[in-house]
């Protein structure tokens, strides 16, 4: 059964007053729109998020179709390896997909890919042609990933890509992501501006 966490606990500081999570995107909260590219994938989700925002996001994915599950920070504002750390000790199955709340392109067909890429390693990660790991979207072992997260952070290291070192995983390069998808799938959204151009695509 596979799952998914959604990264949703950011402070959104670049796109000013509101929270991205829940901001409208062509007619739909941002969360949801992630959210709706899931369901087919995977079974279930996971929200990791602040206190504040349960009730806001919970009422985004009102009527979805597949189970929800909220995962409070178990410390706000630690950053998003904490965020990760949170979300998948919250799940239930062997693996998970973690993405980020503002990826609304997130295609599904990728995230079956890394699924089938993950199997037998700690994980699967698409890197693309200018060498940055896309963590935030990203198939995982979620006890492996999560003990890795809480390891890096007790070595006060927020980076995600520190907690990679502790893991076996299938790097999954960009010509191998373009088989499946287009690298508009990891396009995130920080400003309103790249909210309004991303609304007239959807």
């Amino acid at each position: 059964m596979p799952e998914a966490v959604v990264l949703a606990g950011g402070r959104s500081t670049r796109f000013g007053e509101g929270d991205k999570a829940v901001a409208d995107l062509a007619g739909t909260p941002a969360i949801r729109r992630v959210a709706d590219r899931l369901a087919g994938p995977v079974d279930r989700l996971v929200v990791n998020c602040r206190a504040d925002q349960v009730e806001p996001i919970t009422d985004a994915l009102s009527g979805y179709p597949l189970p929800v599950t909220v995962a409070e920070d178990e410390t706000p504002d630690a950053g998003p390896m904490a965020g990760i750390r949170d979300g998948l000790r919250a799940v239930d199955s062997a693996y998970a997909l973690v993405v980020a709340c503002d990826m609304p392109f997130v295609d599904p067909a990728l995230v079956e890919y890394l699924f089938d890429r993950a199997e037998g390693r700690d994980g699967a990660v698409p890197r693309l042609s200018d060498g940055w790991f896309q963590t935030t979207q990203a198939v995982y072992r979620a006890d492996r990933m999560a003990d890795a997260c809480a390891a890096a952070l007790a070595r006060d290291d927020g980076r995600i890509v520190a907690a990679l070192s502790d893991l076996d995983y299938a790097v999954v390069e960009e010509a191998e992501v373009r088989e499946h998808a287009a690298v508009e799938s990891f396009e995130n959204l920080n400003t309103r501006e790249e909210f309004e151009a991303a609304a007239d695509r959807l």
